[in-house]
């Protein structure tokens, strides 16, 4: 008897722990399952996400891309045709939206024909006074651009934009055509023969010519704002405009004309 009551309460032990097990063993089929559950979730969440960055990050690249191939962020270089022959190897039109080349090429040969022609302008203008007689002035600024580009080409760009209000037109194909323009073609050079001294014409090199007009516009800007009311950005402007309409009264244009006065009578 007291074998069977064992024997019995060992069964209804066996019978109560059972479904115990089995709710356990439930809870823990479950629980993977509905860890499982976030998981997929989060997986179209962070592909989603990945999408967007790789979007934003094209649209960043072609937002630079459109910048960088606009002067200042406003004109386009690719629109500018230079009609002079000899001078299109040596105008460089590079796409930038702030022409600056920190000087990584002057080491190179023939470097200067490799840099942006609205960043040599801005490295002609980039100068300090003549110290001698120009235009019946002397002009002495003390330095007051030298080594200074940042604020000499926040000076061209303000002439720039002057230079497409009133003409409406791309302020660097107006620079282009004024360096056309004021560029010599004829120039003298000093020889000695039997002891005297000659005055010989020669022609000029597409490299001088320009060389020479960059130097005369960036002459006359400073003259026409030394002493004077207007700035050098609208000298600049107007001289640009001048120049680009062969208007006689512009100082490049009246250079051109004098050089070559004297070429023909040195021939």
């Amino acid at each position: 008897m007291p074998e069977e009551n064992k024997q019995e309460k060992e069964e209804e032990r066996k019978e109560e722990t059972q479904p115990q097990q089995n709710e356990t063993a439930a809870k823990t089929e479950q629980a993977p399952e509905a860890e499982a559950k976030p998981a997929a979730e989060e997986k179209p969440a962070a592909k989603k996400s990945e999408k967007t960055a790789t979007r934003r990050k094209s649209v960043k690249k072609e937002n630079i891309a459109l910048a960088e191939s606009l002067l200042f962020g406003k004109y386009d270089l690719k629109e500018v045709t230079v009609t002079d022959p000899s001078l299109a190897n040596y105008i460089t039109l590079a796409p930038k939206t702030y022409p600056n080349s920190y000087g990584r090429r002057k080491n190179r040969v023939y470097y200067i024909a490799h840099v942006n022609v609205v960043e040599r302008l801005i490295n002609k203008l980039m100068r300090g006074g003549t110290g001698q007689k120009i235009g019946g002035k002397v002009i002495r600024t003390k330095g007051a651009l030298q080594g200074k580009k940042m604020k000499v080409m926040h000076i061209v760009e303000d002439s720039f934009e002057a230079i497409s209000k009133k003409t409406g037109k791309n302020p660097v194909q107006v620079l282009v055509n004024a360096l056309e323009n004021a560029a010599p073609i004829e120039d003298t050079t000093r020889i000695r023969y039997g002891g005297i001294n000659y005055n010989v014409a020669v022609g000029i090199s597409a490299a001088r010519r320009l060389d020479v007009a960059l130097r005369n516009v960036a002459l006359s800007s400073l003259i026409g704002a030394f002493k004077s009311k207007k700035n050098l950005a609208g000298a600049l402007a107007d001289e640009l405009i001048l120049a680009a309409n062969k208007d006689p009264t512009s100082y490049a244009i009246k250079k051109k004309v004098e050089l070559e006065r004297i070429a023909r009578s040195a021939r």
